[in-house]
C-alpha cells in the first residue's frame, strides 16, 4: 500500500517567520530516511500505512509542542494498495503527457 501524505505544520505564536520551527520537522523526516518533498505550502511523503502516516503527524507535532503554544496543522491523503513510490511516478506521468523533455 502507498499513503502519501501532504501536510503543513507550523505555530501561529511565533510571529511572521516560522521557517527555524519547520526545519526541526523537516530534520526529524530526514533522520528517519524519508522520502520528502517540500514545498513552498507544506511537505509530502510517502509511507506504506496510514499508521505511519499518522505517527508522523505525531512526531512533528511533538518536535514543536515544547517551544510553542499554538499550532496550525492540515493534511491531506492519497491511498492507494497495491502500489509504491507513487510521489515520483505521479509528476512522471503528467511531465510525459505535457511533453516535459526533462523526465
Amino acid at each position: 500500500m502507498s499513503v502519501l501524505m501532504e501536510f503543513a505544520i507550523f505555530p501561529t505564536d511565533k510571529g511572521d517567520s516560522v521557517s527555524q520551527y519547520v526545519s526541526k520537522v523537516i530534520s526529524m523526516l530526514k533522520s528517519k530516511n524519508l522520502s520528502y518533498q517540500l514545498t513552498p505550502m507544506g511537505t509530502i511523503v510517502e509511507v506504506e500505512t496510514m499508521e505511519e502516516a499518522t505517527d508522523l503527524l505525531n512526531r512533528a507535532h511533538q518536535e514543536l509542542a515544547n517551544d510553542c503554544s499554538r499550532i496550525y496543522c492540515t493534511a491531506k491523503f492519497d491511498i492507494r494498495k497495491g502500489k509504491s513510490n507513487r510521489m515520483h511516478q505521479k509528476i512522471d506521468s503528467i511531465k510525459k503527457k505535457i511533453g516535459d523533455v526533462n523526465t
